[in-house]
């Protein structure tokens, strides 16, 4: 369609671009043209964009009026383009932390984790009556240390508490998959060890939750559908899997996601909707919904996902916990499903970030001594190898917190979000001046538009070339209408709109690290809104919702698109009661830092953390 050739931007240089706070750059708000769809409408969309006739033309104007033809499509850049955010490492002068060599196991970097944390008399001495609080790694370890629970006990609460969410009048559907035999050994064996004397680390004894993206034997890796598992078989453990393994943890099953993690709401009309445990009329987000909600009601103390667009760092947000997503390379991705392999990364989620420094001392670090990420497209392997640096861990055990933090905030975009949001996120950014002296620098991030949609571009080009040898031979019957809607938007993305995708992540990455050779952190919300309903006529189909999707991805993007560490933290409630989160993004390896400032904030918070609706207390002694 040459003939209907749109005008791109013809982007100045780098250096151009003027990044302070009184910078000429208009802050562009997402332009989103696509109203809601679901039930028969999405159907009906789906079979359009899909026919022959009708979906060149469709697919053309869809992306001319959202903008990727301007912006990214027909655009003139100078940079080269970047492929893989693999970062070298250039040192950021960490201080407060202990160092692992390179030759730990996953069991000795546990051990150092736990030895950076408060012992349970200094953490009563700092917050001696919470209103509420998940049970922690270290309360189950204790517990199961004293023999007053055991491991067997936890493990058939659980099995009957998962049981009690899948009612049908409104199932939770937090899980996939789950085998309450194959959890039962685990817990056995656990217990055993207890009994010896013998347990291996404070997560031996531990439940953790798997995203069904994550390979985890012996349940099947289906990525939410209903036909991939058939397609390409789980033969062993992924990586991180297997190292909280070899720490004692027991594995509890594949919790839900959003089908092929292509969307941000969490509906999945083939296992379910995973359901806000705050509000079970709401969401969850995605695509890591039923890891995010499993944590949240008490099932698990962690649980693991994979953060391709927010997909880990979202749904922690809407649910109320602690979602750590850290830099591209930190954590080898063998056993992951390959659907974004250079924007997608293995994330934690738990209810406190004490826990997330201990699961990301387990499943951190390389396979071997070159830092491979891999990327398999029907069958084929290749690596990007890259020196990766040691992996520090902070010292989390002292109120006292460093006074010369410097937060980066661009206020256009952080004030991009409803009234409840803007107003809880920056008053947590008052609490951190007020009480640890933090200042914020104002600054200017351009083009954020740009990115989403080059991300997007980016992200969906993968996943469909991921997929394409197996879409060939597929019954569409087994798709979702709006995965089949998501799959044919990516499928009309081309080699040059890519190209240009890639020169733009190089492009954001240099104004990013402009900026961070002026601040330790960008602090952004986690989030543009908080929870939404969930409508009946959504879950049998899924549902469009690009303009909520878009507020929920708004300050994501550069996690995934520039493979930067971050988290998000649990910082209040909006007037409904739904939690509000505060993201930070750090610089490439610099989760020492981020989990360091993620605990300051944490800890001006958590008095006034709220029980959700669903809860379940494992460790009760009822």
């Amino acid at each position: 369609m040459g003939f209907l050739k749109d005008e791109g931007v013809v982007y100045k240089p780098v250096d151009s671009v003027d990044l302070g706070p009184d910078s000429k750059e208009v802050y562009l708000r997402a332009n989103v043209k696509a109203p809601r769809m679901a039930g028969f409408l999405v159907k009906v969309f789906a079979w359009l964009l899909e026919s022959r006739i009708f979906g060149g033309l469709m697919l053309y104007i869809l992306k001319r009026n959202n903008l990727i033809h301007k912006l990214v499509s027909f655009a003139e850049l100078q940079e080269s383009p970047l492929f893989v955010p693999l970062h070298p490492h250039e040192g950021h002068g960490e201080e407060e932390k202990c160092t692992k060599s390179d030759h730990l196991s996953p069991v000795e970097q546990v051990q150092l984790a736990t030895d950076c944390l408060q012992t349970s008399e200094e953490m009563n001495k700092i917050n001696p009556k919470l209103s509420f609080q998940r049970w922690t790694i270290l309360d189950y370890s204790r517990r199961y240390m004293s023999q007053e629970v055991t491991p067997v006990m936890v493990a058939k609460k659980f099995i009957a508490a998962v049981n009690e969410s899948s009612k049908p009048l409104r199932p939770m559907s937090f899980f996939i998959d789950f085998n309450p035999e194959d959890i039962l050994q685990q817990a056995t064996e656990s217990t055993h060890r207890y009994e010896r004397g013998e347990q291996i680390s404070v997560l031996d004894g531990v439940l953790i939750a798997i995203k069904d993206e994550i390979d985890c034997l012996p349940y099947p890796t289906t990525g939410g559908t209903k036909w991939l598992h058939k397609v390409r078989p789980c033969i062993e453990d992924a990586c991180c899997v297997k190292r909280l393994r070899s720490c004692g943890a027991i594995l509890v099953g594949k919790t839900n996601m959003h089908e092929l993690g292509a969307g941000t709401s969490g509906i999945n009309p083939h296992y379910g909707t995973t359901r806000n445990p705050y509000d079970s009329s709401r969401i969850a987000g995605g695509s890591s919904s039923g890891s995010a909600a499993v944590v949240c009601a008490g099932l698990c103390p962690v649980a693991l996902g994979v953060d391709g667009g927010g997909s880990v760092r979202m749904p922690a947000a809407l649910c109320g916990v602690v979602g750590l997503k850290p830099t591209f390379g930190r954590v080898p991705h063998s056993g992951v499903l390959p659907l974004n392999w250079t924007v997608g990364m293995v994330g934690i989620l738990t209810g406190t970030i004490e826990d997330a420094l201990i699961v990301y001392g387990a499943i951190s670090g390389p396979i071997s001594s070159d830092q491979s990420a891999q990327v398999m497209v029907c069958g084929d392997i290749t690596s990007h190898s890259n020196a990766e640096p040691k992996v520090c861990f902070p010292l989390l055990k002292a109120p006292e917190c460093r006074s010369d933090i410097k937060l980066a905030k661009y206020g256009e975009w952080f004030n991009d979000c409803t009234d409840d949001i803007r107003v809880c996120c920056s008053n947590a950014l008052a609490k951190l001046f007020d009480v640890y002296g933090w200042k914020t620098i104002e600054v200017t991030m351009p083009e954020i538009e740009v990115m989403r949609l080059a991300h997007y571009l980016t992200i969906g080009s993968e996943c469909s070339t991921s997929i394409a040898c197996h879409l060939e031979k597929l019954d569409m019957a087994e798709l979702g209408w709006d995965a089949r809607v998501a799959l044919s938007v990516y499928g009309a993305f081309n080699s040059r709109e890519y190209l240009n995708a890639q020169m733009i992540r190089n492009r954001q990455l240099q104004f990013y690290m402009k900026i961070f050779a002026k601040a330790d952190v960008i602090v952004t919300p986690t989030t543009g809104v908080t929870a939404y309903p969930i409508k009946d006529d959504a879950l049998k189909t899924g549902e469009l919702d690009y303009i909520n999707g878009a507020a929920l991805v708004r300050y994501q993007i550069a996690g995934n698109f520039l493979g930067l560490p971050a988290v998000t933290v649990p910082v209040g409630y909006d007037k409904s009661g739904l939690p509000i989160g505060l993201q930070f993004i750090g610089k490439p390896w610099s989760e020492s830092l981020l989990i360091h400032v993620a605990f300051a904030m944490q800890a001006l918070c958590i008095s006034d953390y709220r029980r959700p609706e669903i809860f379940y207390d494992l460790l009760s002694k009822d």
